[in-house]
């Protein structure tokens, strides 16, 4: 193909963190992005909120930022695809106007509610079990307990805020919501919606809203949208935006997919039992496996993927690279100092050297990064995160350091399950998400894990350059199965044998912090 010939994907890649805008070519070749941070609300009882129109602006800002450049003709964008956070609520009116914050995948708000829809005379796990049964069967997985996905939101909305339900005319993920703004249109993507654990996936090619598990749910049809593949194309953009953008007015929007999906693409770990590790905000391992399969107990299962007709596997971690945020904001920095701490080329880059010059174990001080409870392998909106083994002689360093080695040893918990669950090892892994950009990380996982590391380039690019391959197939230009083939691998990073039994000595320290103490955290938060 000619460099004339060449087409491009506006991405849009919505984070917890803020808003990436990434212009991509149909093969996942990032040509440059823009970003800007969007605020986080946090409120009591475990609320976690969003202004969904401060993501709009943070998006439209970014987008003509970006294309203002003139880094490619507008006629040579093909498409507009997203990817977003995941597992989140927007409530809108007949007009698609947003009726309060978004409610998003932090927020645990909905746990009484949930554990009052799943209750029985005979429960496992804290579901009744015949409830249960029917929600694993027939869609593979149910409400979590911790009221942090949307069936947890919507009836924290039922019952909290009665006047803002019965106006709501569509409950909508932040993917949808954002492609609401764009075209006018309500849907939303067989893999977006699943969290919802209202739509019957036992028949992967056939996916569709089940009138039990609705039932079962309290939630009403018609306030959720219509469904359609991440292929799909849902309309053109909006002309007053197509106006505004500088774009074709015929630029078509295509579905997308939620983050966990896209990552998966955009890591190139696209075929059965290859898997990818990412290291956001919050963090996952994931990997497509050719059957449906749920663990309850460890909270992982096999789901719809962005690739229509097969599944992936995920196990989702509640905060990993949001611990270097906490570091940053609530430790090392009094909040005078702030701004001169982000006005540094990156604060983050600085940590990475500073962690290189301690040895591995931290001095054997050890952290758990449940700083917002935990989703897996153990299902836990109580856990809560704390330094170990602190001395005299423990450094600002050896803290670092320590955060960096809690979020891989949070890692290798769930790992565990992960390749029980698969019947398999899962090796190498491929690491994508901006904590995958940090060299000394990703060798950080490779010896905690005792697995093969690679390391995606541009790895915080993974999720726009998974929407640009989802509109590249849409579109025609490409196939699932090439996408391993467009992928690039940085550097690989080996596990380092002399560091092997430190590490699980310091593992094994880890598991039982858990389950020494969480009976004692649940105390102290039984109404988080």
């Amino acid at each position: 193909m000619s460099p004339q010939d060449e087409k491009y994907i506006l991405a849009i890649d919505l984070g917890t963190s803020g808003s990436k805008t990434a212009l991509v070519s149909m093969y996942g070749e990032v040509i440059d992005f823009a970003f800007q941070e969007v605020p986080l609300y946090l409120l009591p009882r475990g609320g976690a909120e969003q202004n969904p129109d401060e993501w709009w602006h943070a998006i439209m800002a970014t987008s003509k930022r970006l294309l203002s450049k003139g880094l490619v003709s507008p006629e040579d964008i093909a498409a507009i695809a997203c990817s977003t956070q995941w597992v989140g609520t927007v409530a809108v009116d007949p007009e698609g106007c947003p009726l309060m914050n978004a409610v998003i995948w932090m927020d645990s708000r909905g746990a009484p509610y949930v554990r009052q829809l799943v209750d029985g005379f005979i429960k496992i796990a804290g579901y009744d079990v015949f409830k249960l049964q029917r929600w694993i069967r027939l869609t593979g997985g149910a409400p979590a307990l911790t009221g942090k996905d949307p069936v947890g939101h919507i009836l924290l909305i039922k019952n909290e805020y009665p006047a803002v339900y019965q106006k709501t005319s569509k409950f909508l993920e932040p993917k949808d919501y954002i492609n609401l703004r764009l075209t006018g249109r309500t849907a939303a993507s067989f893999d977006s919606i699943t969290c919802h654990w209202v739509t019957d996936n036992r028949d992967i090619s056939r996916i569709a809203y089940h009138d039990k598990l609705l039932k079962l749910s309290t939630i009403e049809r018609d306030k959720l949208p219509e469904l359609k593949r991440s292929i799909d194309i849902l309309g053109p953009v909006k002309p007053e935006i197509a106006r505004d953008l500088g774009l074709k007015s015929d630029v078509p929007v295509v579905m997308g997919s939620p983050d966990v999906q896209a990552a998966a693409l955009g890591s190139g770990a696209v075929r059965d039992h290859a898997g990818h590790l990412y290291i956001g905000t919050s963090s996952w391992i994931a990997a497509h496996v050719p059957f449906k399969k749920t663990d309850v107990l460890h909270g992982m299962a096999s789901i719809p993927s962005a690739i229509p007709d097969r599944y992936l596997l995920v196990s989702e971690q509640e905060t990993a690279g949001g611990t270097l945020t906490f570091l940053k904001d609530n430790i090392l920095y009094h909040p005078d100092q702030l701004r001169q701490a982000d006005a540094r080329p990156d604060i983050y880059q600085v940590f990475d050297q500073i962690a290189a010059n301690v040895p591995p174990g931290s001095h054997k001080v050890i952290f758990t990064p449940w700083l917002n409870g935990e989703r897996a392998p153990a299902e836990d909106n109580a856990v809560r995160a704390c330094l170990y083994n602190l001395s005299l002689s423990s450094s600002r360093a050896d803290i670092i350091r320590a955060f960096l080695e809690g979020v891989a040893f949070n890692q290798r918990w769930a790992l565990k399950y992960v390749e029980k669950f698969m019947g398999r090892p899962l090796n190498p892994i491929h690491m994508v998400g901006g904590g995958a950009a940090s060299d000394i990380w990703c060798q950080i996982h490779a010896d905690i894990l005792n697995r093969t590391i690679k390391q995606v380039q541009d790895p915080i690019q993974a999720n726009a350059r998974g929407a640009a391959f989802i509109a590249a197939v849409a579109l025609g230009r490409l196939n699932f199965s090439a996408i391993p083939q467009h992928v690039q691998i940085r550097k690989v990073y080996e596990p380092h044998p002399e560091h092997r039994k430190l590490y699980d000595e310091m593992f094994h320290a880890f598991l039982n912090i858990y389950k020494k103490n969480k009976r004692i955290y649940a105390r102290l938060n039984a109404d988080a």
